[in-house]
């Protein structure tokens, strides 16, 4: 019951982090409006001028409408964009905030990226392991909740300010057509493969089902708290439904139900993928994921970054614990930087500070080695570090700034108290040895500790793409289906293509459609959800644009065409298909800007 129960903790402070995007203390009153349309996201929702009527202003008055407008104001993250953007600037310099709003965009994907791979997903899976979970079920869990952190995250967070609902309709709608279409498509153009028939008719279903309420929803202009639940709902019958057809297939060929071995090339079918950050065909050390660490990883070894017998000591020694320490807050290892190309040791100076701050704050529990990564003196430190970094991320760092009785602010006492427990720790541990409660107690405060991470970078995401709008006058939905609904995908993108590349095109395609039903299901369910209090229990969707039509409209069609299409060819797909798929999705891509820029709309009545 332990593991359990700290689950279910850290399930619920994840989800409260989840709401450090806005005040989570809604008033009693008419449902909430989450408007998904384009232009109009404020108006006629009383809250007075739209922001984007700042491009209008004179030069001189723009400062002062950001800060007395309220539409302007940006909910939840820790700067202030578009107070930079037209206040710290002269008007004539505006390219240049926008500028390095682009970088940091850029660099807050890495963050995201980096966060979930490195961090969010080996704890998951030490916590699965712990669990006893099989791996079908652990990749419909848990390992699904890993790759579509940071959809489903972004997707809570863009729910959570009726502003920002069309960057979530956008986002999970274009990266379902970006992935279905454009991935599929690479990776039927680089290797023809059989597709998995029964896998892949189980995942499309389920995923037009999803579609087809998600297009009832907006028809109807709202959701309901029965509907939000009824997302969650489908998404278990989902994971009932692939371990109910695992045992049925292995009975089938007379192989029981024994609890699933190691991986094993050729079977793939019993093996769920829901996408691609932290599942993969190959052994523990060959993973793929996002490209910046594509070639990071070593092809062999009992351990990840394992280089071989010649390396360890022939006597015995013990390491001391500053040694450990400097040791493990290193991100940077020496061959491995002496072997690798200038690229990748440029991206990899990049990503150091990143990694840096998350070795400070974010323990890795990793159930392939030995010592479960085990670092006595770091992992002590991260008994300090991780409910400080939870603390001061939640809502913005409002309760971890709070001052009890005027005096004594919360983030000290949380100090104080981590540090008398480190020490505790400490004392009654060895380097050598990790303690019997370490892979429950700091698999789950990694989790969490990642998870904060995770929901900051979204908010700040979530801020900087409504700012881009604002300036450029562009809609939330074309920014999520084109700028987050790409960012979000990279890593699914050249993890399957890479996985397509080394001989697993089956196990690839598979994460195309598996993965996506998570982030749909979860992310519209979970995003709604979070906003329904007990007076208010109907959310409003209102797509008040032919761009929302067309992208549901669009995602629609292309499954459609797979669902019909794939069995048509007997399951063996080819270039011709994946040609047909990448011209697809350029064809909606034109279609949705033209729909933007007015080029395409509906008649005048």
């Amino acid at each position: 019951m332990g593991p359990l129960w700290a689950l279910r903790v850290a399930g619920a402070l994840s989800l409260a982090g989840a709401l450090a995007g806005h005040d989570g203390s809604q008033r009693a009153g008419p449902p909430a409006a989450l408007d998904a349309g384009t232009r109009g996201d404020s108006v006629g929702h009383d809250r007075g001028v739209d922001c984007r009527e700042v491009g209008k202003r004179n030069s001189s008055e723009r400062c002062r409408f950001v800060r007395s407008t309220p539409d302007c104001r940006l909910d939840g993250g820790f700067l202030d964009y578009l107070g930079g953007a037209f206040c710290a600037f002269p008007a004539a310099l505006l390219p240049l905030p926008v500028s390095l709003y682009a970088l940091w965009l850029l660099y807050l994907f890495v963050i995201l990226g980096v966060t979930a791979e490195k961090f969010f997903c080996p704890n998951l899976s030490a916590i699965s392991t712990s669990l006893k979970l099989s791996h079908n079920v652990a990749g419909v869990t848990f390992l699904a909740f890993g790759n579509g952190a940071p959809d489903v995250f972004s997707a809570v967070v863009a729910f959570s300010d009726p502003r920002t609902a069309g960057l979530a309709v956008g986002a999970v709608f274009g990266a379902g057509i970006f992935v279905t279409t454009v991935v599929a498509g690479g990776i039927a153009l680089m290797k023809p493969f059989a597709a998995a028939s029964r896998p892949f008719l189980r995942d499309i279903i389920f995923y037009m089902v999803a579609v087809f309420l998600t297009f009832l929803v907006l028809y109807f202009g709202h959701i309901t708290l029965g509907e939000a639940l009824g997302y969650l709902g489908l998404y278990v019958f989902y994971v009932f439904t692939v371990v109910l057809c695992t045992w049925i297939h292995r009975w089938q060929r007379g192989d029981g139900s024994p609890p699933p071995g190691p991986w094993e090339p050729g079977k793939e079918h019993s093996v769920v993928l829901a996408g691609s950050l932290c599942t993969s065909p190959l052994p523990p050390c060959s993973r793929t994921a996002i490209p910046t660490d594509a070639e990071d990883q070593e092809p062999s070894g009992a351990d990840c970054g394992d280089y071989g017998e010649e390396y360890r000591p022939l006597l015995p020694y013990h390491e001391t614990s500053l040694h450990i320490l400097s040791a493990a807050l290193s991100p940077l290892d020496q061959r491995k930087w002496r072997r690798k190309p200038w690229y990748w040791r440029l991206f990899k100076v990049l990503k150091v500070p990143v990694e840096l701050v998350l070795l400070l704050t974010v323990p890795v529990v990793d159930p392939d080695k030995d010592d479960l990564n085990w670092k006595r003196p770091l992992n002590c430190l991260h008994i300090v570090t991780g409910p400080l970094l939870c603390i001061l991320t939640l809502k913005s760092g409002a309760y971890g700034l709070y001052q009890i009785h005027g005096v004594f602010p919360v983030w000290a006492l949380v100090a104080l108290a981590g540090s008398i427990l480190a020490i505790i720790i400490f004392v009654t541990t060895r380097n050598e040895e990790p303690p019997k409660y370490h892979c429950q107690v700091f698999a789950f405060l990694g989790f969490l500790s990642s998870a904060m991470w995770i929901n900051a970078a979204a908010t700040e995401l979530v801020n900087i793409l409504r700012t881009l709008g604002i300036i450029f006058e562009l809609s939330n939905t074309v920014l999520g289906l084109t700028l987050l609904a790409w960012g979000n995908s990279i890593g699914d993108t050249f993890s399957d293509l890479t996985m397509a590349r080394q001989g697993y095109p089956r196990m690839a395609f598979s994460a195309c459609f598996g993965g996506i039903i998570f982030n749909i299901l979860v992310g519209v369910g979970l995003g709604c959800l979070l906003q329904m209090t007990s007076s208010q229990i109907v959310v409003k969707l209102e797509p008040d644009s032919l761009l929302v039509w067309i992208l549901a409209g669009a995602l629609a069609l292309s499954l459609v065409f797979s669902f019909v299409a794939v069995p048509v060819q007997c399951f063996q797909l080819g270039k011709a298909y994946g040609i047909c798929l990448i011209l697809y999705y350029l064809a909606f891509l034109c279609v949705a800007l033209l729909t933007e820029f007015r080029v395409i709309h509906l008649a005048a009545t």
